[in-house]
């Protein structure tokens, strides 16, 4: 019995139709692919290259007078710290150094009457008190930041200002990020009496709250 081996050119043409779409498919993957990775890497730089990380300035670092909207000023040293009680008001202020590679934007703070262990973590961003105004930190140099409890009947008016009569040291938690609004970040950092009339300023720990945490 005879064997047809004639060619069948449409089939032949549809396999070589499928094939060619089949590479063109997978070169199409491979470019969108390479191509949102050089975007994912690209996006990263750029962040890198916006990115603050706030620490105590330097003792060495100039003072810095720093106003109240009630018009009160007070002479922050390098790495020092205020808290103070005066009347109805408690007053509370660092002096800190931007060690990063953008601009730092302050944005919220919360205080824990206490010296707090390494280990725990910070509030919820919730429950941060929002700064009256935003500070900013340049690129490398230094800055402060400042806040007030100015409502006696208010229990962290009440928990801060025996602290700081009874000595305590002092827990601050700043949030801040880049000047887009991005890159949030919380430092911890720990005021403690010193032998003058100005606390001593430790940095202990670093959470970033829109980006994964290194740790």
């Amino acid at each position: 019995m005879a064997v047809d081996t004639t060619l069948n050119w449409n089939t032949v043409a549809s396999l070589a139709t499928g094939f060619g779409t089949l590479v063109l498919a997978a070169a199409t993957f491979a470019s969108v692919r390479s191509a949102n990775r050089t975007a994912r890497l690209t996006e990263r730089s750029l962040q890198a290259e916006l990115r603050p990380l706030l620490l105590p300035s330097r003792f060495q670092d100039v003072e810095e007078k720093v106003g109240y909207e009630d018009g009160r000023f007070i002479k922050l040293p390098g790495g020092r710290g205020v808290a103070e009680v005066d009347g109805d008001v408690v007053y509370l202020a660092m002096s800190l150094r931007n060690v990063g590679t953008g601009i730092a934007v302050l944005h919220a703070w919360h205080l824990i009457p206490d010296r707090t262990p390494q280990t725990s973590q910070p509030p919820e961003v919730e429950d941060f008190r929002r700064l009256a105004r935003d500070l900013y930190i340049p690129v490398g140099d230094i800055g402060f930041w400042q806040g007030t409890f100015r409502d006696p009947a208010e229990p962290d008016f009440t928990e801060a200002s025996e602290a700081i009569k009874a000595g305590t040291p002092l827990t601050i938690d700043l949030l801040y990020g880049d000047h887009e609004g991005g890159q949030r970040v919380v430092s911890r950092f720990l005021l403690t009496p010193h032998d003058d009339d100005r606390h001593a300023l430790t940095a202990s720990r670093h959470w970033n709250i829109d980006r994964p945490d290194p740790r």
